[in-house]
């Protein structure tokens, strides 16, 4: 089984082309995107060149000390699906019922707490 786990990487802001990212051997098949204030999440599903699938969630954040991202990168493999999301289901219900009933968490919808920076791209259109 492969782990779950996190790294840390700065990251330039120069872009790669698509032309140098389909070089690679992990094909993004689909992204979303989420930006919540000063940092926004990507949830990517890449296939390695056996059509093998896994999941990257990447936090990206800018760096105000010289303007490179700062990004950190959990990789969920296809055998941790299931347990990753209900743990994290439990974990967010756990927070919303028994932390903090009374709070609205409907008033930080995607529509209300957008932030538009269009400096960030895909978590993976940046040369690391």
């Amino acid at each position: 089984m492969q782990p779950i786990f996190c790294s840390r990487i700065k990251v330039n802001k120069k872009r790669k082309s698509m032309e140098d990212y389909n070089k690679g051997d992990r094909q993004e098949i689909f992204s979303k995107k989420i930006r919540a204030g000063k940092r926004t999440y990507f949830f990517d599903v890449k296939a390695t060149k056996g059509n093998d699938y896994f999941i990257t969630i990447t936090e990206s954040k800018k760096s105000f000390e010289d303007g490179s991202f700062v990004k950190h990168k959990i990789f969920l493999y296809k055998e941790d699906f299931n347990k990753f999301q209900e743990a994290l289901g439990e974990t967010i219900s756990h927070v919303k019922t028994e932390l903090m009933p009374e709070f609205n968490f409907d008033e930080f919808s995607r529509e209300n707490y957008h932030h538009d920076n269009n400096q960030e791209g895909s978590s993976d259109n940046q040369m690391i």
